[in-house]
């Protein structure tokens, strides 16, 4: 036990003191942000009102493309299959798995990653708590599918589901923010052009996934991704000048290069 415990011990770069308190960082703001989406669960009128008016939003504009996209990966039935498995399942676990490798591996990138997420989920509360609004998948009339309902045994309706999915929070997309935040910190520290280019093609399919499957409309991928550079922005600016030695975006050559590093969160 002990030599498996040294060995898990060498993989840490900082120890298991810093690796916790990033652990502690990371539950306790997304323990703060699925309270504060809950919020978002409580007025059912206001939030149909909303999506119905970016459903108008669409048609003035003339872009309500999502109900004929979704009928045409209809026809391809393991397209739809693909992506009910990855809006359910992609969000938090690649997202979770990516900041664990970036932590071990590319740990002079984490802390500045680290605080993109954490200005993401700040930001999106705004929206969800003063913008709350339906999924296109809840206005069948206008000729969106419920995909996952209709096509894989989990119900969006079910008690069990509604712990886990909030029916409200359709804006902005947090799964199109985090994929194209992790989409370009994959293409700016991995070293191998196949990763790199999967990395970059990461953030187009997910924003694919939330249009076919109904759960998001155009506009929502559009502000998800508003928020994630945002969200650099603010970690480049703000945050990275108050604690450059630790915040700032960081590269292996200018860790190699003798630049400071800061072992404190």
């Amino acid at each position: 036990m002990s030599r498996a415990f040294s060995a898990v011990t060498a993989w840490m770069p900082k120890g298991w003191g810093d690796a916790g308190r990033q652990l502690g960082i990371l539950v306790g703001v997304d323990v703060i942000y699925e309270l504060g989406r809950g919020i978002a669960d409580s007025n059912r009128a206001d939030a149909i009102h909303h999506g119905a008016q970016v459903i108008s939003l669409e048609r003035s504009l003339h872009s309500l493309f999502e109900p004929d996209l979704q009928k045409y990966f209809l026809s391809f039935h393991w397209t739809i299959d693909l992506a009910n498995f990855l809006y359910l399942n992609a969000q938090f676990s690649i997202a979770l798995v990516f900041l664990i490798w970036l932590y071990l591996f590319r740990n002079e990138s984490y802390y500045f990653v680290r605080n993109m997420f954490v200005v993401s989920m700040c930001l999106a509360l705004i929206g969800y708590i003063g913008f709350p609004t339906a999924p296109p998948r809840m206005f069948p009339h206008d000729g969106f599918i419920d995909t996952i309902t209709k096509y894989s045994s989990v119900n969006h309706d079910s008690a069990i589901a509604k712990v886990f999915i909030n029916p409200y929070a359709a804006v902005p997309s947090m799964h199109c923010a985090f994929a194209l935040m992790i989409g370009a910190t994959g293409v700016a520290v991995c070293r191998h052009w196949w990763s790199r280019a999967w990395w970059a093609f990461w953030p187009i399919l997910i924003a694919w996934v939330v249009i076919v499957t109904a759960n998001h409309y155009w506009v929502d991928w559009a502000l998800g991704w508003l928020v994630a550079l945002a969200s650099f922005a603010i970690a480049k600016g703000a945050l990275a000048r108050w604690k450059p030695e630790a915040w700032d975006w960081q590269t292996s050559s200018r860790r190699r290069s003798g630049a400071p590093q800061e072992v404190e969160a």
